[in-house]
């Protein structure tokens, strides 16, 4: 059995998380047992095994980091595309962000805010265009709808019939979201 680390919280459940630097978490209840987790994750250790076996695999094909000129040009080129983007999808859509921020973020190409700024990672100029479009138009739905729901979506398929399609093209430009 592999080595794991121990996370409490307030929950109900055990889980098991495998992380991107391959850790493994044990997320527990305050008032779970040692017995009780040594005997979940005993029981989930294949489970443990082939997913962790599945995380090194993509570490190891993983391209190199970026190199801190790589993110400024991709910064760069973010603030010149996006913006413009922006304000085109917000006139067609009649839905206004309070701010435009580019980020590095990694794990996820947009954001919307509870005060309806809308926050980009840079990594997004990797996507091809028809990509782009879909995170922006996808950040400005947040602004009417705020979470994932029935409503959210058909606001989405309104403006992008193909984003489901679209979706697939943001796998070009590996990472996040």
């Amino acid at each position: 059995m592999e080595q794991y680390e121990i996370i409490r919280s307030r929950r109900r459940t055990l889980a098991i998380e495998i992380t991107r630097d391959c850790r493994v978490l044990v997320r527990a209840p305050l008032r779970a047992s040692r017995a009780a987790i040594e005997a979940f994750a005993a029981r989930h250790g294949d489970w443990i095994a082939r997913n962790l076996e599945r995380q090194k695999q993509r570490l190891s094909a993983a391209p190199p980091p970026p190199t801190t000129e790589e993110i400024a040009a991709l910064k760069a080129a973010a603030r010149a595309i996006l913006p413009a983007k922006v304000a085109y999808w917000s006139q067609k859509m009649g839905l206004v962000p309070t701010g435009v921020k580019i980020t590095s973020a990694q794990k996820r190409y947009g954001s919307c805010s509870a005060k309806n700024s809308l926050c980009f990672s840079c990594f997004l100029m990797r996507c091809p265009e028809e990509a782009i479009d879909l995170v922006v138009v996808h950040e400005l739905c947040h602004i009417q709808e705020k979470n994932h729901g029935p409503r959210f979506y058909a606001l989405l398929a309104r403006y992008l019939p193909d984003h489901q399609e679209r979706k697939k093209l943001l796998k070009q430009g590996e990472d996040p979201l």
